[in-house]
């Protein structure tokens, strides 16, 4: 069982890019899908979450407004939309299947990451 990241790159401020989840194995439209990213000296922040059950989606509020998460089940793929890129999106960002979430002030807590994948270097720079 394995998922891939992929699309990530180098995008001047105010730019966007398209991040693929892919899965070889097995069928992503009967998980609940997570994204999220990892900067250099912070803590792992969960992004964006799509449900298997009814398409509901969930974001950081970091990104509401600025990222769409959104599934291709033709193309077994889940993608997340990145609008308006700033510097303090700069961060690996992986995707994960998701048991629960967990939605507070203080963001976007995934539990239950059963499989992830390697995730894809996002940098946002001029």
């Amino acid at each position: 069982v394995q998922l891939q990241a992929s699309g990530g790159g180098l995008v001047q401020p105010g730019g966007s890019l398209r991040l693929s989840c892919a899965a070889s194995d097995f069928t992503l439209d009967s998980y609940n899908i997570g994204w999220f990213r990892q900067a250099p000296g912070k803590e792992r922040e969960g992004v964006s979450y799509i449900s298997s059950s009814d398409g509901s989606t969930l974001y950081a509020d970091s990104v509401k407004g600025r990222f769409i998460i959104f599934r291709d089940n033709a193309k077994n793929t889940v993608y997340l939309q990145m609008n308006i890129l700033n510097s303090e999106d700069t961060a690996v960002y992986y995707c994960a299947t998701v048991r629960t979430v967990v939605h507070t002030w203080e963001g976007l807590k995934f539990y239950g990451m059963d499989y992830r994948g390697k995730g894809t270097q996002v940098t946002v720079s001029s």
